[in-house]
C-alpha cells in the first residue's frame, strides 16, 4: 500500500470539523497538564484544621473570667490552709450537706470560709471597738465576732439547703406527671428523664440530667438513681427511687409505677398545703400581738387618754380637798 492509498483512506479525517476537534482536544490536554493544583478535599481540610488548632484545654481556660483563672485558685489554697485550724471530724457530713445544698464548694473550702469569717468579723468589730478607747470592750466584741463568724456560714448553708429541698419537693409532682406522660407515649425511661430535664431549669431537672449522663457512661440505673436521691436528700424522692428500683427488679411496669407515684405525690402536696394553711393562723398571733394590737389601742384609746387623765385628776383633787376640810 503506497502513500496515495493511505491518504485516500484517511481523507475523511482531514475535514475542518475533525481538525477543529483534534485541536480542541490538544488544547484541553495542555491545559490539564499545566493547570494549578485543585483545592484540598474536605477530609484534608478537616485534618489541617485539627492540626492547626491549639490546645483545647488552654483555650477554654483562657476564655474563663480573670477572677476565676487567677484569684479563685489562690483563694482556695488560702482557705484550705485556714481550714487546718478547725477539727475535721464532720468532714463527710459537711461534704454531704454541701452536695445536697447544690454548692460547688468542697468541705475543706467551707471550713476555710468559716475561719476567714471568724477572723474578718473579729478583726473588724475589734478595730471599731478600739476607737472608743476600751480594750476590754474591744476584746469582748471581738469574741462576739468570732462566734458570729463561726456560725454565720453554717446558717447560710442550712438556709440554702432548706431552700433547695423545698424547690425539689415542689417540682417533684409535676416532674412525675411529665415522666408518666412521656413513658406512656412510648419513650424509654432514660429518654423521658432527659426530656423532663431539658424542659425545665430547676434543681430537680439538673439532677435528672446528671443521672442520665451517669447512665450513659456505664453506670446502672439503680446506682444512678440512688446517687441522685442521696444528692437531693429529699425523703419523697428517696421513696420514689426505692419504689422504682424495686419495681424494676420485680418486673412491674414502670408506667404504672410512675402513675401511682404521681398521684401519691400530688396528694402529699395538697396535704402539705392544707397543713401550712392551718399553721398560718397560729403564726399570725405573734405579729398580731406585737404590731397590730398596740396600734389599734393607740388609735382607739389615744383620744380618750386626756379625758381620762382629767377625770382622774379631778377625783384626786376633790379627794385631797375633802381630806383637808375634815382635818
Amino acid at each position: 500500500m503506497n502513500v496515495a492509498q493511505i491518504l485516500e483512506r484517511f481523507a475523511a479525517f482531514w475535514s475542518p470539523i475533525t481538525f477543529a476537534a483534534l485541536l480542541a482536544l490538544a488544547v484541553a490536554c495542555i491545559w490539564m497538564a499545566f493547570r494549578p493544583a485543585t483545592p484540598k478535599g474536605a477530609v484534608q481540610e478537616r485534618l489541617n484544621a485539627y492540626l492547626d488548632r491549639g490546645d483545647i484545654v488552654i483555650d477554654e481556660a483562657l476564655q474563663r473570667p480573670f477572677v476565676a483563672r487567677t484569684i479563685w485558685p489562690g483563694l482556695r489554697t488560702f482557705l484550705r490552709l485556714l481550714a487546718r485550724l478547725l477539727p475535721n471530724r464532720d468532714l463527710e457530713a459537711t461534704r454531704r450537706t454541701l452536695q445536697q445544698a447544690g454548692s460547688g464548694l468542697a468541705a475543706i473550702d467551707f471550713y476555710g470560709i468559716r475561719v476567714l469569717a471568724m477572723l474578718a468579723l473579729a478583726g473588724l468589730i475589734g478595730l471599731l471597738s478600739l476607737r472608743q478607747g476600751s480594750v476590754l470592750l474591744a476584746l469582748r466584741n471581738a469574741g462576739f465576732g468570732v462566734v458570729v463568724g463561726y456560725l454565720l456560714p453554717v446558717y447560710w448553708l442550712r438556709s440554702k439547703l432548706r431552700a433547695r429541698k423545698n424547690k425539689i419537693l415542689k417540682a417533684l409532682p409535676d416532674a412525675l406527671d411529665m415522666l408518666t406522660i412521656a413513658v406512656e407515649a412510648g419513650l424509654a425511661f432514660e429518654t423521658a428523664m432527659m426530656r423532663v430535664g431539658e424542659k425545665w431549669h430547676t434543681a430537680l431537672s439538673f439532677e435528672f440530667r446528671r443521672a442520665v449522663s451517669e447512665m450513659r457512661i456505664g453506670m446502672t440505673r439503680e446506682e444512678a438513681l440512688t446517687r441522685m436521691a442521696e444528692r437531693c436528700g429529699v425523703s419523697e424522692l428517696e421513696t420514689f427511687v426505692a419504689v422504682l428500683i424495686q419495681s424494676s427488679q420485680l418486673g412491674v411496669s414502670i408506667a404504672q409505677v410512675l402513675h401511682t407515684q404521681a398521684v401519691e405525690m400530688r396528694t402529699k402536696r395538697r396535704q402539705r398545703a392544707e397543713e401550712l394553711a392551718r399553721q398560718a393562723g397560729v403564726k399570725m398571733i405573734i405579729p398580731l400581738a406585737l404590731f397590730i394590737l398596740p396600734a389599734l389601742f393607740v388609735v382607739i384609746l389615744g383620744p380618750m387618754v386626756p379625758s381620762i387623765a382629767g377625770v382622774l385628776g379631778s377625783i384626786g383633787g376633790n379627794g385631797g380637798g375633802g381630806g383637808l376640810g375634815g382635818c
